[in-house]
């Protein structure tokens, strides 16, 4: 079975669903948006359809400076 890279094209690949992010993170979806509410999540896209993203460079820049913090 192809894994989610193969499904989706290149310019997906850059880009996070909130589900994504969540799973990676351990965290409910409910967390993130609790998160986002406080700026305390990464930086999101929204896309046309009212759809959050967050772009997989920014995700790893915004866990670095979590690291750098604890």
């Amino acid at each position: 079975m192809p894994g989610i890279d193969e499904i989706r094209g290149p310019r997906e690949r850059d880009k996070l669903t909130i589900a994504e992010v969540s799973a990676d993170l351990g965290i409910s979806r409910r967390t993130f948006y609790e998160w986002r509410a406080k700026g305390r999540a990464p930086k999101c896209i929204m896309l046309p359809n009212g759809s959050l993203r967050v772009r997989r460079t920014e995700y790893q820049r915004w866990l670095a400076s979590r690291e750098e913090a604890a």
